[in-house]
């Protein structure tokens, strides 16, 4: 009975062990990530992709949106608020349950048909870094002659001012609509900066703005096009 009674306790031992090797590896892991994040931003400034605009600075940055730690970053929804895949998907998986049942209070006080493309809505930022998470809807592309320009400006335009409006200084943005609503890239990334830029230049309230992009390509298509713009 002794011996039964010592393997249960040396199991239960085994157990803890790993549970606390696994947490300090969490640990370890996510101060290693912090570091690469931190060096890829001080890189980004370095190769060129920081621009000042009055009081703000835009940073163009390849990397995760759902690891930034401005106050807010925006959400690439579609009109269910519901979650989805992409941007949205990875958003609502970190963040946690809590940023899906704000949506739906969302939908139930505001929008019951489903937010509208161009409009913007706040919920909080559940598990992630972020404060807040701007939700909003960009337009599919159907070859540009369905007003999907102002569309797009729009979405970009009522984020910066929902965040403006809550008293937030940082946002970060992925490239809207340019994933499966299949929005090509350069000429998006010019309404996104041009609209940006526009804003900043005449609202002096924020104190940056990122562009998260997903892949390096995207990256030097938004820097091009900054180079250009700003």
């Amino acid at each position: 009975m002794g011996t039964y009674f010592y393997r249960i306790e040396s199991g239960k031992i085994r157990e803890l062990r790993e549970s606390e090797r696994q947490h300090r590896n969490n640990k370890i892991a996510s101060t290693l990530y912090r570091k690469y994040e931190n060096a890829m931003i001080v890189g980004e400034k370095m190769a060129g992709n920081e621009f000042q605009v009055s009081k703000a600075k835009i940073l163009l940055v390849k990397g995760d949106i759902t690891e930034q730690g401005t106050d807010a970053i925006v959400n690439a929804a579609n009109s269910t608020l519901m979650g989805g895949g992409g941007v949205d998907g990875a958003i609502h998986r970190k963040g946690g349950p809590k940023i899906l049942e704000e949506c739906k209070r969302v939908r139930a006080t505001e929008w019951p048909d489903g937010l509208p493309t161009g409009k913007a809505v706040i919920s909080s930022g559940g598990n992630l870094k972020a404060r807040h998470v701007i939700h909003t809807v960009g337009p599919v592309w159907r070859g540009g002659t369905c007003g999907e320009p102002e569309l797009l400006a729009e979405a970009y335009l009522n984020s910066l001012r929902l965040v403006v409006s809550k008293g937030l200084k940082t946002i970060a943005f992925p490239s809207m609509s340019t994933g499966a609503y299949r929005y090509p890239i350069e000429k998006a990334s010019r309404i996104a900066l041009t609209t940006v830029k526009e804003f900043l230049e005449k609202e002096e309230k924020l104190d940056k703005v990122v562009f998260v992009l997903f892949t390096r390509h995207d990256l030097e298509i938004y820097k091009k096009a900054a180079k250009e713009i700003i």
